[in-house]
């Protein structure tokens, strides 16, 4: 006890110095015998060795207690770093060799541990949020919306929850999130559709989409809309529903339009009656992705719709006799415009016959006058460019004819008012003139062509074009050698008039010739006698005498001004004119 060097063992062997030597002097006046000093002394020292021994026990279970704080510490720390993933905390052998003690390493540690759990206990906070978002939108995907509040308990002992963790995490959750949003766009979509869809229809639409999933047209706001598979198969399956119902209905409608539009034409219905179902009848231009009005095509307005086509059928009925003579009067109305004749067999009188005696059905009788009007439609359309072909020739025609009055006027030269503008079109004709052989030849030659093309003649108004055309042509070209007779006769005379005048010396005071216009196609000669001007013949059989030129209108009896009156040319009385000619010479 007395090796002992600190100052306070120093002091405390002072103190028991002298106590042991005040102990001795006390003994000393006591009397003790040697023996019990020795005795007494060694009790005294085995009574201090209880007292250090259980000092040191104490201290080492401390320090026990101290070893294991530490050890606990250190474990904590190490768990908290594995769980937060934290790598740049020093490591419990780097804490050793700053720290020597047990209790500074525990001050050391300490701190660090406390900080490892607030920051374990905001990360656990972050997880826990994040994955509740995650197991809704989950949820929500999978349509097993009744488990979203289902907690899910996250053991933290076993989980991590390092950054890289948390990281997985919130990218898990941006890609739910963002088909989410997809989804629920695909939705609004459909759901749009299926609006617009019902709205034309005429279908309700809340239980349209009820029917689908009810979220689809809750009125709760906490109530969210259910973007399950399910539910997408369930619109999508709805708007195909809807679109094959819109196009039947679309076809139907149509149909029925159709039928009613004929009915009007028919019937010659008002504007009135037409306007009340204009909204409806307005369809007709549109396809069915452009019908957008709502209820146009729901049952009730094809419904009112055919209730007006059976109200007009049965009207129809009554009025069958007069819609047929209208449905006659119109064929021959685009057969007259064309020129082709009629079918005979619905003629007025025998369609009239027919059905007061009942032998045949009024509306088969109209579906076949309507036939033959498509049919003379469809013909008329194939003659088209002859019929110009022919009205071109036709309008020559008629130049020719002014053309020929003009010349026979002796005062066409007068300066009187429009002499000039006559004058103009004089030249005109005669250029129009000259092309109607070419004009009659093309036209021949198209005809023919036409009739090898549909194996069947070329008909106006019940005659052969080609005839027509033929007999045009002969009896043009006799109206030709006509007009060169005429013309050598004029020389002649003109001649024996010249040897007249020679042979008595003087020459005869010229009689004024009366020039005017007749209707009938008359003019004054030379000498004073009525003359028939040169005829345009037709032809009646080859080789008679008397021609007559005549285009189709003449034909069929529609004549204009040039085709009033055929001017027609006797050869008897040619031969009159010649011997008339032939006696003032020998006079």
């Amino acid at each position: 006890m007395l090796a002992m060097g600190s100052p306070s063992s120093v002091r405390t062997s002072t103190t028991c110095n002298t106590l042991l030597r005040e102990l001795q002097q006390i003994w000393i006046d006591i009397g003790e015998s040697e023996v019990d000093k020795d005795r007494m002394l060694l009790e005294l020292e085995r009574e201090c060795l209880e007292v250090y021994r259980r000092k040191v026990n104490d201290a080492a279970n401390a320090k026990a207690r101290l070893h294991q704080s530490v050890a606990a510490k250190e474990a904590e720390l190490a768990t908290l770093m594995a769980s937060l993933g934290e790598h740049n905390l020093q490591s419990p052998t780097q804490m050793e060799k700053k720290a020597t003690s047990l209790k500074e390493q525990i001050a050391f540690v300490t701190p660090l541990v406390e900080d490892l759990k607030l920051k374990k206990e905001e990360r656990v906070r972050q997880f826990v949020e994040i994955k509740a978002q995650i197991d809704k939108i989950t949820a929500e995907i999978s349509g097993y919306s009744h488990l979203i509040n289902a907690t899910n308990s996250l053991n933290l002992e076993e989980q991590d929850l390092s950054l890289r963790k948390l990281t997985e995490y919130q990218t898990q959750l941006r890609t739910l999130q963002k088909e989410k949003s997809e989804r629920l766009h695909v939705v609004l979509e459909y759901v749009n559709e299926v609006h617009s869809l019902c709205g034309v229809l005429g279908w309700d639409f809340g239980k349209t989409v009820g029917d689908v999933h009810p979220s689809l047209h809750g009125t709760s706001i906490e109530q969210s809309t259910n973007i399950s598979d399910s539910t997408l198969e369930g619109l999508e399956q709805t708007v195909l529903k809807l679109q094959t119902e819109r196009k039947v209905r679309f076809q139907k409608l149509k149909d029925i339009v159709a039928s009613l539009s004929e009915l009007w034409n028919l019937m010659d219905s008002t504007k009135e009656e037409k306007s009340k179902f204009s909204r409806i009848t307005s369809i007709r231009g549109l396809s069915e992705f452009e019908i957008l009005e709502p209820g146009v095509l729901s049952t009730e307005s094809i419904e009112q719709l055919s209730a007006e086509v059976e109200r007009l059928n049965k009207l129809k009925a009554s009025r069958m006799k007069e819609l047929v003579m209208k449905k006659r009067s119109e064929l021959e109305v685009i057969c007259h415009k064309t020129h082709i004749e009629p079918d005979p067999s619905t003629a007025p009188e025998k369609s009239t016959a027919l059905i007061d005696s009942g032998l045949v059905d009024p509306c088969e009788l109209l579906a076949n006058i309507e036939a033959q009007i498509n049919k003379s439609k469809d013909e008329a359309l194939s003659r088209k460019e002859i019929m110009d072909r022919i009205e071109r020739w036709l309008s020559a025609c008629e130049e020719e004819n002014w053309l020929e009055e003009y010349s026979r006027d002796s005062n066409r030269y007068s300066a009187g008012r429009g002499a000039h503008v006559n004058l103009k079109r004089a030249e005109r004709a005669r250029i129009t003139v000259n092309k109607i052989p070419a004009i009659v030849d093309n036209l021949l030659s198209k005809t023919l062509a036409w009739e090898d093309e549909k194996k069947k003649l070329f008909l106006y108004d019940g005659i052969r074009l080609v005839s027509i055309l033929e007999d045009y042509k002969l009896a043009r070209q006799q109206k030709e050698e006509e007009k060169k007779r005429y013309k050598d006769q004029k020389k002649l005379q003109d001649l024996l008039l010249t040897e007249k005048e020679a042979m008595y010396g003087s020459k005869p005071s010229p009689r004024r010739t009366s020039s005017f216009r007749k209707a009938n196609g008359y003019h004054a000669n030379g000498n004073g006698s009525m003359t028939p001007m040169t005829p345009t013949p037709r032809r009646k059989s080859v080789g008679s005498p008397n021609t007559e030129l005549l285009t189709p209108r003449s034909y069929s009896g529609h004549q204009n001004g040039y085709f009033k009156e055929m001017r027609r040319i006797s050869s008897s009385r040619l031969n009159l004119r010649l011997e008339r000619n032939q006696r003032l010479s020998v006079v």
